[in-house]
């Protein structure tokens, strides 16, 4: 996880699937909510941003012996930075490629439409509800998930080489991370 030094490719494989598991940017999006409630206001009912403000996180550290268990491999865990340096630091990290889709990240609608009044990337901002990892079977572990109520979906998967593609209507390349979204917009990431 987190702090994890360069390592050989061990444990991610090319053929994997990647999964995401939680809802990205929702930390982020709550802080943006909280930071830019004034600036929202005259687009979103006070009821719907002041449920944004309530929405629960899911502490997905908790279900990582289950993930192991149903073969989940290296993983880790979104933060600073969003789903999108997570994917960089774990595939830098095993030395392995991937191609994914951003439209199969689970994300929840507020997160986008809070982004988009604001001109934030849901995906480059903070997401501490939010886990990528590797597995030969990630739809047999994203459908367990699921079943306990946590947003997951097979993205992509892992690949040969180092290159990071992202499907789409037209294939692209992930970036070096950037700042997290939340300093550029409030000048500081939550705690």
């Amino acid at each position: 996880m987190k702090g994890r030094k360069e390592t050989t490719n061990r444990i991610m494989k090319p053929g994997q699937d990647l999964v995401a598991a939680g809802a990205a940017g929702l930390k982020g999006t709550k802080a943006l909510t909280a930071g830019c409630f004034a600036q929202l206001s005259p687009w979103f009912s006070r009821s719907y941003l002041e449920n944004i403000l309530k929405e629960p996180e899911t502490d997905l550290l908790q279900y990582k012996d289950l993930l192991k268990d149903l073969g989940a491999g290296e993983m880790e865990l979104a933060g600073e930075g969003g789903i999108l340096k997570a994917i960089w630091d774990l595939t830098g990290a095993c030395r392995v490629g991937a191609e994914f889709s951003l439209r199969r990240i689970p994300i929840k609608q507020e997160t986008i439409e809070i982004c988009e009044r604001l001109q934030v990337n849901p995906y480059r901002l903070f997401s501490s509800g939010c886990l990528v990892f590797a597995a030969d079977n990630g739809g047999r572990i994203a459908e367990a998930l699921e079943e306990r109520g946590i947003p997951a979906a097979v993205i992509g998967r892992v690949i040969e080489g180092i290159a990071r593609k992202i499907q789409g209507e037209e294939t692209g390349y992930l970036e070096r991370p950037r700042e997290d979204e939340l300093v550029r917009i409030l000048g500081r990431c939550p705690a």
